[in-house]
């Protein structure tokens, strides 16, 4: 056993950069025997000093990042800033001075991660980033190490614990969109300003470095289609539940013969789905690979100590690597260039929710301009009438996006149809 020290700079003392402090000083005795070496974070790298002096002792808070990245002792930088710079601009600065990264940054990573990974075997230097996806869910090291043995197809999950918790409180407790969003404000779960949480732009983000990882090719957040939650209602709710199912925000990447697609979006999902019983802030990701099949990761996907339980698992591996010398062996995995699909070429089965005048030959006419663009319908339920108005539920075989938007642009023009109230997609694993 070694008793050396590797000196560590924290760039950010929020949500993540206190949970990481707090773990590294709480496993400080263990770290000899853990990974032979004591981990000492150095330096602090935070906006205002005075916030922290109660926290950090005096001598490791620093200001200036010129500070850690002139001090040649510093041997790992650990940016937990968030945001593209100058997280990117230090992370590469870093690297080209020699110095290993671990980074939680998912806007960072699936942005610039490809060039940044670049720049790191170029500098025979760790670049790791398992707190970007999931939180404390061990999932970036289990796709490059555990299953890389695998040719991995799908890799879909609930990837963002805001959202989740909404839909589960509308779910459990009947309510709507507006009020489950101000609960989740209340308790936290949701910022001030929630739109990259409802709008899929969080969950985009992280299936953008999942599907790279999985599928050997470079994709970034702009190649993911995403659509939020703000429209989902607890009368679709509801009659998911009828149809069998549950409906969530999944991220699903998957790879068929003619490309990747990457998609984010409400779902609804079979009620036996093991995704389907994943409540409240809690994330899964469901991976599937030839040889092992079916496999699901779970657990918290955000939070000070979860996260920060990442971070640190990053920071002891890199240490360790250091011991022995053989840092910079499992960079970026892309050796592939496989397309990425469109969205409109890609397949699903959708559920249609409309308000139809309730006459004879009315749901003859909408059978015939669904087939007309090769849309073939599953099922077919009329649940309420609202005098000469009726509520109708239609749900599709899968079928071409392309052709789903086509026939419901058609549709939607009809002097019978007052509205098109919502279309969800169904998940299929065709």
């Amino acid at each position: 056993m070694e008793d050396s020290v590797k000196k560590i700079a924290l760039l950010g003392m929020g949500t993540v950069g206190s949970g990481v402090y707090e773990i590294i000083e709480r496993q400080k005795v263990n770290m000899p025997d853990k990974i032979g070496c004591v981990l000492d974070i150095a330096k602090v790298l935070v906006r205002n000093k005075k916030k922290y002096e109660n926290t950090v002792p005096a001598e490791k808070l620093t200001d200036q990042w010129s500070d850690i990245i002139n001090d040649d002792s510093i041997d790992i930088v650990v940016e937990v800033m968030g945001g593209l710079e100058p997280a990117r601009t230090y992370i590469k600065e870093a690297l080209e001075k020699g110095k290993h990264v671990v980074t939680a940054n998912k806007d960072l990573m699936a942005t610039h991660g490809h060039e940044l990974l670049d720049e790191a075997k170029i500098h025979g230097c760790d670049l790791l980033f398992e707190a970007a996806v999931a939180g404390g869910i061990p999932i970036i090291r289990p796709l490059k190490q555990c299953l890389v043995g695998n040719d991995i197809s799908e890799v879909m999950g609930i990837i963002n614990g805001t959202t989740n918790f909404i839909l589960t409180k509308m779910t459990e407790e009947g309510m709507e969109f507006a009020d489950a969003l101000q609960l989740a404000t209340d308790l936290g779960y949701a910022e001030a300003d929630p739109t990259a949480d409802i709008e899929g732009y969080d969950a985009g983000r992280k299936l953008a470095i999942l599907a790279s990882i999985a599928f050997h090719t470079p994709v970034t957040f702009d190649d993911v289609y995403t659509e939020g939650i703000s429209k989902v209602t607890a009368k679709d709710i509801r009659y998911a539940h009828e149809l069998g199912c549950e409906i969530k925000l999944l991220g699903i990447a998957k790879n068929t013969e003619d490309g990747i697609e990457v998609k984010v979006h409400p779902t609804m999902i079979p009620i036996d789905h093991p995704l389907a019983s994943v409540k409240d802030s809690f994330n899964a990701v469901f991976v599937h690979g030839d040889a092992v099949g079916d496999t699901m990761f779970y657990g918290r996907g955000a939070g000070s100590l979860p996260t920060g339980s990442a971070v640190v698992g990053d920071i002891m591996d890199i240490a360790r690597n250091m011991r022995f010398q053989c840092t910079g062996r499992i960079g970026c995995s892309c050796y592939k260039r496989i397309p990425i699909k469109e969205m409109k070429n890609t397949r699903s089965s959708y559920y249609i929710r409309m308000k139809l005048e309730d006459r004879a030959g009315t749901l003859a006419v909408l059978a015939g301009l669904f087939g007309s663009n090769n849309v073939s319908i599953s099922k077919l339920l009329q649940k309420t009438k609202e005098g000469d108005m009726a509520e109708v539920v239609i749900v599709t075989h899968n079928v071409e996006e392309r052709q789903f938007m086509d026939s419901i642009t058609v549709i939607a023009a009809m002097s019978m149809v007052q509205e098109i109230s919502s279309v969800i997609r169904v998940y299929s694993a065709e």
